[in-house]
C-alpha cells in the first residue's frame, strides 16, 4: 500500500540514505559531501516550519520525498516557493515522484503558494552522472523552462547547467 505523509525528524536516517546516493553518485545535487544525520535533520526540521515536506512510503519502507522551501528567501517572494524530489534510486519509473509532486503541489495550493519553482542541474552533454530525466519528468508535470545557467556547477571533473523551471499553480490576483 502507498501513503503520503508529512515527514518527522525521524524520517532524517532514510531520507538522508535516499539523498547520499545522489551526492556520492550523481550531479543531480551540486553538494560534494554527504551532510551529517545532525546537519540532514535540522533542515528537515527547518523547513518543516514553514513549508511541506512529504514522504512517499510503500508498504511502510520510504521511497522518497519531496519538499518545498523559500525561493530567494526576500518577503515579496512569499507566494513562490523552490521544490524538491529525491526517490531511491532502485525505485524510480513506479510512479512514485508524479504521485509525489501532485501531494506537494496541492499542499502548496492550500497554503496559498502560486508559484512553484525547480532549480535543476543540466548537463552540457549527457553522462554517466547527469542526464535531462528531472527537466523532463519536470515538463511532463507542468513546468516550463525559464533560464540556464552556463556551466555554473563543477563536479567529477566537470562542468554542469543549472535550469530553473516554473508551474504557476494560483491565480494571481
Amino acid at each position: 500500500m502507498i501513503m503520503i505523509r508529512k515527514a518527522t525528524k525521524e524520517d532524517a536516517e532514510r531520507l538522508l540514505e535516499i539523498y547520499a546516493y545522489y551526492v556520492e553518485n550523481t550531479a543531480i545535487t551540486f553538494e560534494y559531501d554527504v551532510p551529517s544525520l545532525e546537519e540532514f535533520t535540522n533542515r528537515i526540521d527547518s523547513t518543516l516550519k514553514e513549508y511541506p515536506y512529504l514522504i512517499l512510503e510503500e508498504d511502510g519502507f520510504i521511497q522518497g520525498y519531496a519538499y518545498a522551501r523559500a525561493f530567494v528567501g526576500r518577503k515579496a517572494y512569499r507566494y513562490s516557493c523552490e521544490t524538491t524530489i529525491y526517490l531511491d534510486h532502485n525505485s524510480r519509473g513506479r510512479g512514485y515522484g508524479r504521485r509525489l509532486y501532485e501531494a506537494l503541489e496541492q499542499a502548496l495550493k492550500d497554503t496559498g503558494f502560486l508559484n512553484m519553482y525547480a532549480c535543476i542541474a543540466d548537463p552540457v552533454e549527457e553522462d554517466e552522472y547527469l542526464t535531462r530525466n528531472s527537466e523532463q519528468f519536470h515538463h511532463h508535470l507542468g513546468f516550463t523552462k525559464v533560464g540556464t545557467f552556463h556551466k555554473c556547477g563543477y563536479k567529477f571533473g566537470r562542468w554542469y547547467n543549472m535550469i530553473w523551471m516554473e508551474k504557476i499553480i494560483g491565480e494571481h490576483d
